[in-house]
C-alpha cells in the first residue's frame, strides 16, 4: 500500500508542501486536491521533496498541473520552486526532462 505524508505551512502569501514516501497513481489525488484548493493567492510554493522516496508520472502530473497555475496565477511558473530533492527523484526529471520546466533549488 501506498502512503503520502502530506504538511502544508502557509507564512503570508508563500505556501511550503512537504511530501514524505511515495507519489502515485494511489496518493496523487490526495496532493492534486491540496494544489487545487491551497495556491489561490499564494505568490511563491515551495515543495520539500527530503523525504520523497518515489514519484510516477501521475505524481509528475500533479506537479505539472501546480506549475500552470503557479503560472496563470503570477505570470511566472518559477515562483513554484522543489526544495531538498533526492537523487532518485532527480533522476526521474532528468530522464522524463521535467528538469527543463522546473525551479529546483540545490
Amino acid at each position: 500500500m501506498s502512503v503520502l505524508n502530506i504538511k502544508t505551512d502557509k507564512n503570508g502569501t508563500e505556501l511550503t508542501i512537504t511530501l514524505g514516501g511515495r507519489l502515485d497513481t494511489n496518493t496523487s489525488p490526495e496532493l492534486e486536491e491540496i494544489v487545487e484548493s491551497s495556491f489561490d493567492g499564494m505568490e511563491k510554493v515551495y515543495f520539500d521533496m527530503a523525504d520523497l522516496a518515489y514519484i510516477s508520472s501521475a505524481g509528475l502530473r500533479v506537479l505539472l498541473t501546480a506549475l500552470q497555475i503557479m503560472e496563470d496565477q503570477t505570470g511566472d511558473a518559477s515562483n513554484m520552486i522543489l526544495r531538498n530533492v533526492g537523487v532518485e527523484i532527480m533522476d526521474v526529471f532528468e530522464i522524463t526532462g521535467f528538469i527543463d520546466d522546473l525551479t529546483i533549488e540545490e
